[in-house]
């Protein structure tokens, strides 16, 4: 009992003081894990999303270098590896930072996916891409080109169609989530407004005046910013000089462009490759990206055809007008608004898709609906250089280019008869042809008469001398008359082989005669 009573348990000192450490490690750790996570919130990049819709692999290669110049170079500075672009196959994708004035800081990151082809089954890629969290953070970019500005209006018609395909399959929350995105847009930018471009305050000067919403302005807001680059500018001076386009056709192109724009309050430029453009700024103002050393104001042009600016909230119905008189704005947007009823996609005559006869305007028979401002644009700005054959055959739309391809068999076969046919004809021709050639070698000499001249002295008849001529000729050319194997036997039988005989055998049976002898007969 001495012994038990020596004894004492360490389970409850040990276990109480084991739960007061682990206790403290929890809070140190807890401690550790909130200061870690306030550090990397801090320098967590902001994501930005960049959806890049139309033009070629090629042309999209382009915009994203002028796009992303600057950083590239500063990356290839530091010997760092430029992320590839994949842009091959349905939905691309790359990304780059945007870097401060000093190209040191890192301002933000941008998320590109690019898609060339307007196709319906293409609207599932796009769907994940719009979420409540990315959707106050991206830009809708849709890019065309001036080496066919006559397909403009039906490029923006087609992806303006799959876009509200998109939107109309998002959930509520999305769909509210735009509503709260576009109306802040509204005010973006706007002289006399409170916000920049950027997304940052702005300073109202005396005499600015909040101005509100004109019309034709928003009325069909996709949800969305919208930016539309025009690129390959330089191509201007080659219409002007090979289609005889005018400075009236540039301006024309242009008010559409702009009051089609106007009712997504979406912004438009021209771009040049190798040249300096806004951009940069106009892209990264859009997403609410802004430098914290440098502030480039980003001003509206309209005056210079190949560096054309419009920053969204800054065009309006007026402006329009004044850069060309005759140009019915108010009959264009209510145009644009009966094309953006049509369903998608698009009706066919095959009833099938087809994305290549889509980006090349070729409507494939279909008629446009009445009054739309594709058919209004397409009628007023069209592809000159096509071949005059194609127009006096009644193809009034310019636009239709493609000829559905023959089997192979089918075809061959009607070629073999039309080269029969005229295998046939050309042997009646020749027919005919010998017949009226005399009768026209008759008819000419019986009109000129017979034609005579003098050769050293003496009268020749020509007609006389041409035909002893041809006379000459076809004996010369006469083959020689060469007799059978029956008649050379015929021959061969009627000589006398007796009377041969007993000549010889005479002549060796005559008797020598002696000189100067007489013979005795």
């Amino acid at each position: 009992m001495t012994a038990n009573s020596n004894r004492f348990s360490t389970y409850t000192t040990t276990s109480v003081g084991t739960g007061s450490e682990g206790k403290k490690d929890e809070q140190k750790k807890d401690m550790w894990s909130s200061m870690l996570d306030s550090v990397a919130s801090g320098k967590r990049l902001p994501e930005k999303n960049l959806l890049v819709l139309g033009g070629s692999v090629d042309s999209q290669r382009d915009f994203l270098e002028a796009l992303s110049s600057n950083d590239r170079k500063n990356l290839d500075r530091n010997n760092q590896k430029t992320p590839p672009i994949a842009n091959s196959f349905a939905l691309g994708y790359t990304y780059y930072n945007v870097l401060d004035a000093d190209q040191e800081d890192i301002l933000a990151r941008i998320s590109v996916h690019l898609l060339t082809s307007p196709a319906p089954s293409f609207a599932s890629l796009i769907q994940p891409l719009l979420t409540p969290q990315s959707i106050p953070n991206t830009l809708i970019v849709i890019l065309l080109d001036w080496s066919q500005p006559w397909l403009w209006m039906r490029q923006l018609r087609e992806w303006l169609l799959l876009l509200r395909t998109v939107i109309m399959s998002l959930s509520l929350e999305c769909k509210e989530t735009m509503e709260e995105t576009m109306n802040s847009w509204r005010d973006r930018g706007r002289t006399g407004g409170s916000v920049n471009l950027d997304g940052t305050g702005a300073v109202a000067n005396e005499g600015d005046v909040a101005l509100p919403l004109g019309p034709g302005e928003w009325d069909d807001a996709l949800g969305l910013p919208l930016c539309v680059v025009c690129q390959n500018a330089e191509r201007i001076d080659y219409l002007e000089k090979t289609q005889g386009w005018k400075e009236e056709k540039f301006d024309l192109v242009l008010q559409y462009l702009r009051t089609v724009l106007l009712r997504h309050g979406a912004s438009l430029i021209y771009t040049t490759p190798s040249v300096p453009s806004p951009l940069q700024s106009l892209v990264h103002a859009s997403l609410g990206i802004h430098s914290l050393l440098k502030r480039s104001p980003l001003k509206a042009n309209v005056i210079d055809r190949d560096k054309i600016v419009v920053p969204p909230n800054w065009d309006s119905w007026g402006k329009i007008r004044v850069l060309r008189d005759g140009f019915d704005v108010e009959q264009v947007s209510e145009a644009w608004s009966i094309d953006l009823d049509q369903p998608f996609p698009m009706p066919r005559d095959e009833g099938s898709y087809d994305p290549e006869h889509k980006l090349n305007g070729d409507a494939n028979g279909m008629d446009e609906a009445k009054g739309s401002a594709v058919a209004l644009y397409e009628e007023q700005v069209q592809d000159t250089s096509l071949d005059t054959l194609q127009l006096a055959q009644g193809n009034n739309d310019t636009s239709k280019l493609e000829v559905p391809s023959v089997d192979t068999q089918a075809f061959l076969a009607n070629q073999l008869e039309r080269l029969e046919q005229q295998k046939k004809a050309d042997e009646k021709a020749g027919k005919d042809n010998t017949f009226t050639q005399s009768a026209t070698d008759d008819m000419i000499s019986d009109h000129i008469g017979p034609v005579q001249f003098n050769m050293g002295g003496i009268q020749v008849d020509a007609d006389d001398m041409v035909q002893r001529l041809k006379d000459r000729q076809a004996y010369g050319h006469s083959p020689e008359p060469h007799l059978d194997e029956e008649s050379q036997i015929e021959e061969g039988a009627q000589v006398d082989t007796d009377t041969l005989a007993k000549f010889f055998g005479n002549l060796m049976n005559r008797k020598p005669t002696t000189p100067g002898g007489v013979t005795k007969t």
